[in-house]
């Protein structure tokens, strides 16, 4: 199954012009991949699907945004490929993996991105920082910890009307449904959105949360 044929079976909605760059973005993770070991996922069309497509089944969420956080980026999903679906999202990525970030700035350099930044760190170290404080409407992180520590990583960069969005697999059901009603104490609205990737029929979950 081909790109856009994945991202029908999902009705994403994706340029021409933004597809060929993904196409571009997958070659590139491939060629690093077989030195640099950035992604135990090494089959084309499995990268295609585990890595463009799950990370594009965000762009409802960052087609609204205007400034995207991503924490724990590893080699740069959800980060780039949300970027080059969506030219005009400010995005910010952190990973404290090296080899990755380098990655991700070469993709930047190498598709010509424009207002992608990738931190080389820790996401705590960013917390006294005055320009990424409560300075995102949308925060993101793709199977990176458990819901309730990557709310409380995440909650310092959310903007008053920002939104987190955790990209988890079958086990997010379970885990949503244990801390559905403390976060609704908490203040915040909670949703849960499940879907299956268009060939392996892997499932995941995409939970929401806004204050």
């Amino acid at each position: 199954m081909t790109l856009p044929e994945m991202l029908s079976v999902l009705d994403l909605d994706v340029a021409p012009e933004a597809v060929l760059r993904l196409e571009m973005l997958v070659d590139e993770l491939l060629r690093w991949n077989a030195r640099r070991n950035l992604t135990a996922i090494k089959d084309r069309s499995e990268v295609l699907e585990k890595h463009l497509v799950d990370s594009l089944t965000l762009l409802p969420y960052a087609r609204k945004a205007k400034r995207l956080l991503d924490l724990g980026s590893g080699a740069g999903f959800p980060a780039l490929p949300l970027k080059i679906a969506c030219p005009d999202l400010a995005v910010v990525s952190v990973e404290a993996v090296g080899k990755k970030i380098a990655f991700q700035r070469h993709a930047v350099r190498t598709l010509g991105l424009t207002g992608f930044k990738a931190l080389h760190g820790r996401i705590e170290n960013l917390h006294d920082q005055a320009e990424y404080r409560a300075g995102f409407d949308l925060v993101t992180a793709r199977a990176l910890c458990g819901l309730d520590a990557l709310l409380a990583m995440a909650k310092p960069f959310l903007a008053p009307v920002g939104k987190l969005v955790a990209m988890k697999g079958p086990d997010g059901v379970r885990e949503f449904s244990v801390l559905q009603e403390q976060l609704q104490h908490d203040g915040w609205t909670a949703s849960l959105t499940r879907l299956n990737l268009p060939v392996s029929q892997s499932e995941r979950c995409l939970i929401r949360l806004s204050r």
